[in-house]
């Protein structure tokens, strides 16, 4: 049916152009349609056509731009032959511009009655029937701009994605940060527990790492003298899928020096609720059938005391975090029974989806945070916070260990004998250290997963415009 329609539609624009008629025109100089008013003449505007109603020598249509939707009313007395012609071949999908007066309808709605026209661009294939015939999630997703033109809903998501992005740049901007870039091909991957995705520069012949975290740069140039710097950067992690996980993802990762861990907890608090304000009005919204309120004070937790709302009164007892793991069915990749990967499981599983209000989980072990600082009177533990609001982690923080001694023991620690870890001490790292970093407070706030909370998607997806999918067969 569709090589039928699409057929038709290209003798539509031979003829069209038999007439001279630009079918793919030019520059247009237009008024958005939300800022179009009752009484309003000489209006020029332009979108694409959603709906014609004919009805002898008039016809409605209704137009759509980024802003909204209009009715437009032709009447053929009002147009040139030309134009009258260009009319006739007018399909649903085609974008147009259109020039006249607006008036308003008996049942009340704003109208725009057409005096000139023209054709922006010709749709040679048609629209989904009404949405009917794009409800399948993966067509969605690979075909995203028919997507955007038939749900508004999904336009919505991604305006709002956008406003959360301006908000956090305006915010840190009065705030003394300045916005820096860093490499996205690393020789060394660091900064994350990931795998990479590898890559070849031919012309230098050497393997190249896509970034897991721009951490180890950006504090480099913390070493530099840059204070107060953020990055919202595109990172890479060669992982699995899932609704909160994508190959390719957004993050925003700031660094103050001479600051810790808990002025990052107030700096996240504070845009945070700043962005719930701006988005959705409000402090307390509700998010995937949950009510979530931001309204600060935020509570605080450590990380010891969060597994006592999954039933572990000693996280350090292997015997009673292999129990919890078994008793919860709780299904892992670990080898050996990993203390630290059988914690990690039963929090995902069994605590996090229980904070629903935004929740600081602080004080880790040195084990899993090889980039924190430890507190002075507890080394074992360090300056580390994770921030889990709707059950889904948001934020991750600490004050940034800038000791180089401790720094390479730790990096020397965590490599392991795979070559698939891609895992090598970033030496280059360790010699900017040994120049001297001012202690730092560092934070990642991952954007999807935040825009996926105030805007209730049910999957990272949802708001990503292109998500990676497997190639069609």
């Amino acid at each position: 049916m569709s090589d039928e329609i699409k057929q038709q539609r290209l003798e539509k624009l031979e003829q069209l152009r038999k007439q001279n008629v630009d079918v793919y025109g030019r520059r247009f100089e237009k008024t958005d349609i939300v800022n179009i008013k009752e009484g309003d003449v000489s209006v020029k505007t332009a979108g694409r056509i959603m709906a014609i109603r004919k009805h002898g020598k008039s016809s409605f249509f209704d137009i759509k731009d980024f802003t909204g939707k209009l009715q437009v009313y032709f009447k053929k007395d009002f147009l040139s032959e030309k134009e009258n012609f260009i009319f006739e071949k007018l399909d649903i999908g085609d974008i147009i511009g259109v020039e006249g007066d607006v008036f308003r309808t008996k049942t009340g709605e704003i109208t725009l009655l057409v005096k000139k026209i023209i054709i922006l661009s010709k749709s040679l294939l048609p629209l989904p029937e009404k949405w009917h015939g794009l409800k399948d999630v993966e067509i969605r997703f690979r075909k995203r701009y028919l997507d955007l033109i038939m749900n508004q809903e999904v336009k919505e998501v991604f305006h709002k994605r956008a406003q959360i992005l301006q908000f956090i740049r305006k915010f840190l901007g009065e705030k003394g940060f300045i916005e820096v870039e860093t490499p996205m091909m690393h020789p060394i991957p660091g900064g994350a527990e990931a795998k990479p995705f590898v890559t070849h520069h031919n012309a230098l012949d050497m393997d190249l790492y896509m970034r897991i975290a721009p951490e180890l740069y950006l504090k480099r140039l913390i070493v530099g003298g840059f204070e107060k710097i953020y990055e919202i950067n595109r990172s890479f992690r060669n992982e699995g899928i899932s609704p909160l996980h994508n190959p390719e993802f957004t993050m925003l990762e700031l660094y103050s020096a001479y600051g810790d861990f808990s002025q990052m907890m107030e700096i996240t608090e504070s845009i945070i609720t700043g962005i719930g304000k701006e988005i959705n009005g409000s402090l307390v919204f509700n998010s995937h059938g949950k009510s979530v309120d931001l309204t600060p004070p935020w509570q605080k937790i450590t990380w010891a005391e969060s597994f006592k709302m999954a039933g572990i009164k000693d996280w350090k007892n292997v015997a009673e975090v292999k129990h919890k793991i078994d008793q919860y069915a709780i299904e892992t990749e670990m080898k050996n029974d990993n203390l630290f990967e059988m914690l990690d499981a039963i929090f995902k599983k069994k605590v996090q989806s229980q904070l629903i209000n935004p929740t600081f989980i602080y004080e880790y072990p040195k084990e899993i945070s090889p980039l924190a600082k430890s507190y002075a009177n507890n080394p074992d533990m360090t300056e580390r916070f994770e921030l889990v609001i709707g059950g889904i982690e948001i934020a991750n923080a600490y004050s940034e260990l800038n000791d180089p001694v401790e720094q390479h023991e730790r990096f020397k620690k965590s490599i392991v004998d795979d070559i698939d870890t891609h895992k090598v001490v970033d030496e280059d790292y360790i010699e900017a250290l040994e120049h001297g970093m001012p202690p730092a407070g560092g934070l990642g706030i991952g954007i999807d997963r935040l825009v996926m909370l105030l805007t209730d998607a049910p999957s990272i997806r949802e708001v990503i415009f292109f998500p990676l999918l497997r190639t069609r067969k």
